[in-house]
């Protein structure tokens, strides 16, 4: 059996990134199969922290949660900046 000795790197950055990205996209799917309008709903649990705002079906409530909401914000900014450049 060969041993593999190389180092390998991660980048946590990327694999936050990549989380709150799965974790939206399911946020939206729970929201418009419920009929919530996605953008007020998601916008209304991250200015009030009122987890009300997000439906608790498909557990996507709990699973929004699981993020800071910092974090998210900070995710919606960086991908709106890289892709509203000018």
């Amino acid at each position: 059996m060969k041993v593999n000795e190389s180092t390998i790197a991660f980048n946590t950055e990327e694999v936050k990134q990549e989380n709150i990205a799965r974790i939206m996209r399911l946020c939206e799917n729970a929201l418009n199969e419920r009929g919530y309008n996605v953008i007020n709903q998601i916008a209304g649990y991250l200015i009030s922290n009122d987890p009300a705002y997000i439906s608790s079906y498909q557990n996507a409530r709990s699973i929004m949660q699981s993020v800071e909401r910092y974090e998210i914000i900070e995710e919606l900014v960086r991908f709106y900046l890289a892709n509203n450049q000018k």
